[in-house]
This record gives structure tokens, C-alpha cells and sequence, in this order.
């Protein structure tokens, strides 16, 4: 890759500010190296006085090696081992270490920190039915409070009640402190407490580390910038890399305008743009930036590439995520018979969970895939395991495991107490409850209800458990309390009932759910160790990554943007993970989209359209240079999951009774209809 005039300008700066835009395949790392190679060569900076920060231990590990390989082939003699490759709570650590006499055993493990936050959730009697996606939640707002300094008593959980949320976290903050334990968060947070109390401390390192290389800057959060602009001071060498137009990880506090205000907070700033894309074809590059161009929070750029125009990108339409889904499969192997390796193809979801029929379907026809992220189970969904516990009940299963699973989903008062033997009686219950004849009425319902279940479908059963016993009522409930979308919810309902179709008994699907758990748990040890077949993964996960075909599934209002971005710059982060999917084309790039699911009517993404790829309304999108909030507006969005294999016939039920109501919906759905 022969160096343009932006990318020599970068790598022969020496003092001062410098703000490197470097768009997606411009050679960014290249330049970095060369940059910090530049210093030691041109400038005969001390090796040692140089900091390259990156955000994970692989970027920094490549890093290192591609720049000592750098030095070596170049011949320099001076130590280029002493620069300083880390990442951000790799080097903040490092500080808080040297400072107050810290070990690894100061550092609080995952197992530990959940296990605390366990013992936490139970000391305060709170009940959670997915243990996993609590705790993952909990952790996540406990980590943003820290790493934006949001004053608790401002903060609103988006996971449970606030009054609940604020005080786990004092109660997690204090124990931890009292056990002199640290998470990551804290590394970031005491080491911005010690350099603002201890200017003799920040003077010592700030001649450290005189010059300062952040790699993707664009994903920093407000709290590693405060430290970052503290050491680099008064100086101020600091060198940032990164682009605007791929920030994603606003969920981990990373925030555009902290990028896009550097000019203002370094009005010296030197600015260069990288705008040569060496990866694409320019037909990639063109809709790419067509696309990009819409949001209003962006350093305006133009990106170019020296590349053949390649073919143009296939936007197509299905009927449903069945049809999609058989035609994908159709694509890969036939792509691999003309000769491209498994390796160079990718299927990106907006959300791990939109690949599981995919892999299902895959498992199937024997195509080999490896997985960036870790696909849900279903069926191991704590919704799923309620559905199989009934089910279980129903074949005659009396285990108190499985009786605890749903006696009170929907909610039927029966105590804990009422359960003394490992296998449960009916006749035992109601000996126990003799005296309310309330709740002798909702224990015959209960095992009648079991009775009816033993003669249906597994589809059948589904549609049931939902609508005749009343679990989607105590589903609103459950959702209330935690915040959650109840769409999100009746999303599992009806990836249950999708599945079950096809099958004639309990034992059957059962069979199929073991099978496909015990692949998808093999798939997931080999995940790591072995890098062969067709890539499976998030868009967020698929950053820094390229490949000559890549496949964007379910391009459609609700998924591409996603039904949960409603404000404007939800909806701009939306437009920026798109972007970085469509970038990670090399030759071509598939846009699929389907029309219906569950008998409800998909739209296609707005970002074919402005793209120029659908026909649409011929707005022309902003071209604000600096960062300001736009006026983008989005109307309601009509959504239900993409992954249905075959649609769901629409029904509206109440809560049913016994009579003639039940007995319409039984001889409706005990076919499996």
C-alpha cells in the first residue's frame, strides 16, 4: 500500500494536537506505526516517552508486533521495545498500582463480582426469572454511573425500579471499597480521583509519557478522555486516530461529540483525513457514503478508492425468514463451489439472537460457520424452560424442579411451603390448602389444565400455555416490574410456537431440542480455537474486520434501524453500525429484506432508501459540518421478530374459563393448527 499525501502528513507530525480521520480499509494502523517509527527516526524521541493506548489486548498486541517488526526491517538501533503498547485499564492500572501498592488480588474477578451482586439481588428478596440477562443489565448501568459520573440520586434504571438499582449499587460500591477489591470501572474511576487530588503524581507522569497515540478514538468514553487530557498535558502531543462515522458502543458510553469537539477543546489541532478506502470496490464505497451522508452528528468527509467499480450490490426481498434463510444457504454454497473459501463469506445480524434459525439451518446442511458472538439458545430462554416444564408436567413428570418452574406463572398464590416431598401431588396440594376453597378452584384448574395439554401438539401446547392458561398476562406483569419491552417477551412466544410446528409429540421436539443444544454448545467451545467456515455475527462484533461477500440479513424497519432507537441520535448510532457492515465488504455486498412475519407487514430499512437503493422520497440528507442535533423524525414502527420459519395465524384471546371458550380454543390449536 503505497503512502498518499494525508497518511505522510500524519506520520511526520511531531508537535502538538493531531486529529486523524481515518475512514473504514485507509491503512490506520500502517500509519500509527509509521507514526511512532517517525518519532524515534526523525524526531529521536526516547522510545520510553511514548504511550500508543488501543481498546482491547488484541488491537494492542498487533499493534506492538507490527511496529517492532517495523523497526526491525528498517534497522533502527535505538530500544523501540521500551514504547508503552496498552489499553486503557491496562495503563490506568498500571498508575493506580504504582501509586498505592496494588496486586492482581486487588482486582475483583467476573465469577466474584456476580456472585456478589447475587448474594445483593437475594439479601433484598428481589425475584428474577433470566438470572444472566438481569445481572449482564446490572452491570452495565452500574459501569455507565462510573464511567460518566452521573450522580446516583440521577440516575434512572432502565432494569429494574430505580429505588431497587440505586441501592444495589451503594451496596455493591461500599462492599467492594470495604473488601479493597476494584472492577474495571473503578480502575478508570480511582485513577481520575488520584491525578486530580495528587498533582505531584500527574507531573510524574505526565513527563513519562510526553506523547500520547489513542487508537479508535471514537469509541471513548468521557472518563478515559479526562485522564487522556490530563496526561497529555500541558504539551498536549496527543495523537488520536479513529472516525466518526463508526462509533458503536454508545451501550458502553462511548459518545460521538467527544470526538467531534476536540477542535474545540485543542483549538491547535492539526486535522487530517485518510479519505483512500483500499479494501472496497467503489460501487461499495459510493452507497456507503450515500448512506453515512444522512447523519447530522458527523465530521462531513468524502471517501474515495483507487478500486474497480465491482458489482453492484444485490437488494432483495422474501416473502419471510424462511425464504430468506433457504435462499442465504443457497448463496454460500454455491459461492464456495465457484471457489471463494467459507472463510471470506459473513452473515451479519443487528442482534445475536436474529441468527438462531440461521445456525439451526446451517447445522442441517452440514455448512460450516464459526460464531463471533454466542447465539442464545431458545431454548434455554427462561421463558422456553417454562414452556418444557409444562409440558413435562403434562407427560406425567411430578418433580418439585419442574413444578417450581411454573405454579405460579400465571400466578396461582401456591406456596413454597405447600411443596414438602420432591415429587408433588395434587391430592397433597389440596389436602394442604383443605381450608380455601379459592384456592381448591385454582389447583383443579391447574391439573386440568395439565390434562388438556397431554393430548396436543407441541404447537398446540405453545399456543395454549399462552392464551388458555394465561402465561401472557403474567408476562405484562413480569414486564412491568422490570422495565422490559413486552414485545421482546412475545418475541420468544413466538420463536416457541415456530419451532414447535412440524411436530407431533412432546418426546419429538424434545429429541430436536437436545440435539441442536448439544451442537450449538459444541460449536460454541470451538468458537475461539478453530477460525474455519462461513462467519456468523453482529454487526458490533464484525468491526475491524473484512471479507470479499458479506450478507446483512433482515435489512427492515424494527431490525435496521432497531425498534428500540427512537431518538435522533439512537437513530444516527442506527445509520453509523449500518455503515460499518456495508464497510466490511471487500467485492460484494448482499442487502436482504423481508416482507412479512406472523402475518404482519415488514417494511424495508430507510437506509436502502437513502441509499439510492429502493425508491423512496428524494430528500437530500444535511450537510452541517459541525455537531448539532438534528431534526430526523421517525414514525411508529411496525415490528415483530424476523425469524419465522412459518407464519403464526393471528388471534386475539382473553383469559380463558372453563366452557365454552376453551373448548373453541382447544379444538382450534390441539391439532397444532
Amino acid at each position: 500500500m503505497k503512502k498518499n499525501s494525508a497518511q505522510e502528513k500524519a506520520i511526520l507530525h511531531n508537535q502538538g494536537p493531531m486529529m486523524l480521520l481515518a475512514g473504514p480499509g485507509s491503512g490506520k494502523t500502517t500509519t500509527m506505526t509509521k507514526r511512532v517509527k517517525a518519532l524515534l527516526e526523525h524526531y529521536q524521541v526516547n522510545p520510553a516517552r511514548i504511550l500508543v493506548v488501543t481498546f482491547t489486548k488484541a488491537a494492542a498486541r498487533e499493534m506492538k508486533e507490527r511496529f517492532e517488526k517495523l523497526c526491525q526491517e528498517s534497522g533502527i538501533t535505538q530500544n523501540y521495545k521500551q514504547v508503552t503498547f496498552g489499553t486503557f485499564h491496562g495503563v490506568f492500572y498500571g498508575i493506580l498500582r504504582h501509586a498505592y501498592g496494588l496486586t492482581g488480588k486487588n482486582i475483583i474477578s467476573e465469577e466474584r463480582r456476580y456472585d456478589m451482586l447475587r448474594e445483593l439481588v437475594y439479601r433484598q428478596k428481589i425475584e428474577v426469572e433470566d438470572e444472566k440477562e438481569f445481572f449482564e443489565g446490572l452491570v452495565q448501568e452500574i459501569s455507565e454511573v462510573k464511567n460518566s459520573r452521573i450522580p446516583l440520586e440521577h440516575y434512572y434504571s432502565k432494569n429494574c425500579p430505580d429505588e431497587v438499582f440505586r441501592s444495589l449499587y451503594t451496596s455493591y460500591v461500599t462492599t467492594c471499597r470495604q473488601s479493597r477489591l476494584l472492577d474495571f470501572d473503578d480502575m478508570l474511576l480511582y485513577c481520575y480521583d488520584l491525578l486530580t487530588q495528587r498533582q505531584d503524581i500527574l507531573a510524574g507522569w505526565q513527563k513519562k509519557f510526553q506523547y500520547i497515540l489513542v487508537d479508535e478514538f471514537q469509541d471513548i468514553n468521557k472518563l478515559q478522555y479526562d485522564i487522556v487530557k490530563m496526561l497529555a498535558a500541558p504539551e498536549n502531543n496527543l495523537f488520536i486516530v479513529g472516525d466518526d462515522d463508526q462509533s458503536i458502543y454508545a451501550f458502553r458510553g462511548a459518545k460521538p461529540e467527544i470526538m467531534m469537539n476536540f477542535p474545540k477543546d485543542f483549538p491547535s489541532v492539526q486535522t487530517e483525513l485518510l479519505s483512500v478506502n483500499y479494501r472496497s470496490t467503489k460501487e461499495i464505497v459510493d452507497v456507503a457514503g450515500r448512506v453515512i451522508a444522512w447523519n447530522k452528528g458527523r465530521f462531513q468527509k468524502k471517501i474515495q478508492t483507487e478500486n474497480e467499480q465491482g458489482k453492484p450490490l444485490v437488494v432483495k426481498s422474501f416473502q419471510n425468514g424462511k425464504e430468506e434463510e433457504l435462499y442465504l444457504k443457497d448463496c454460500l454454497v454455491k459461492a464456495h463451489e465457484q471457489g471463494c473459501p467459507y472463510e471470506e463469506m459473513a452473515v451479519l445480524y443487528r442482534t445475536n439472537s436474529g441468527a438462531r434459525f440461521q445456525v439451526e439451518l446451517l447445522m442441517e446442511y452440514q455448512i460450516p460457520f464459526q460464531m463471533r458472538d454466542v447465539v442464545p439458545n431458545l431454548y434455554e430462554h427462561w421463558i422456553a424452560r417454562n414452556f418444557i416444564s409444562y409440558m413435562k408436567l403434562a407427560m406425567g413428570d411430578r418433580s418439585r424442579k419442574e413444578f417450581l418452574q411454573v405454579m405460579n406463572r400465571p400466578n396461582r398464590y401456591i406456596s413454597r411451603d405447600a411443596l414438602e416431598e420432591s415429587q408433588v401431588s395434587f391430592e397433597a396440594l389440596r389436602w394442604h390448602y383443605e381450608d380455601k376453597e379459592w384456592m381448591l378452584d385454582r389447583i383443579d384448574k391447574f391439573e386440568e389444565d395439565l390434562n388438556l395439554l397431554k393430548n396436543m401438539t407441541p404447537y398446540g401446547a405453545v399456543n395454549y400455555i399462552r392464551h388458555g392458561i394465561g402465561y401472557e398476562e403474567y408476562l405484562k406483569t413480569y414486564a412491568m416490574f422490570r422495565k422490559l419491552k413486552l414485545e421482546d417477551l412475545y418475541e420468544v412466544l413466538e420463536e416457541l410456537a415456530d419451532s414447535a410446528k412440524g411436530y407431533q409429540t412432546f418426546g419429538e421436539w424434545f429429541i430436536h431440542i437436545e440435539e441442536y443444544t448439544r451442537k450449538l454448545k459444541e460449536q460454541a467451545r470451538t468458537r475461539i480455537s478453530e477460525k474455519k467456515g462461513v462467519v456468523i455475527s453482529t454487526l458490533h462484533s464484525v468491526k475491524g474486520l473484512e471479507f470479499d461477500k458479506v450478507f446483512l440479513m433482515d435489512v427492515n424497519e424494527g431490525v435496521m434501524p432497531y425498534k428500540k432507537a427512537l431518538t435522533e441520535s439512537d437513530l444516527e448510532e442506527e445509520r453509523r453500525l449500518f455503515y460499518v457492515g456495508m464497510t466490511r465488504a471487500r467485492k460484494e455486498l448482499y442487502l436482504f429484506y423481508i416482507k412479512e412475519c406472523h402475518e404482519k407487514q415488514l417494511e424495508p430499512s430507510r437506509f436502502l432508501t437513502e441509499g439510492g437503493l429502493l425508491k423512496g422520497e428524494k430528500n437530500e440528507p444535511s450537510q452541517k459540518s459541525e455537531f448539532t442535533q438534528g431534526t430526523y423524525r421517525t414514525g411508529p414502527v411496525t415490528y415483530c421478530p424476523v425469524k419465522a420459519g412459518i407464519s403464526v395465524r393471528a388471534q386475539t384471546f382473553s383469559l380463558w374459563t372453563f366452557g365454552l371458550g376453551q373448548r373453541r380454543f382447544i379444538s382450534e390449536y390441539s391439532q397444532g393448527r
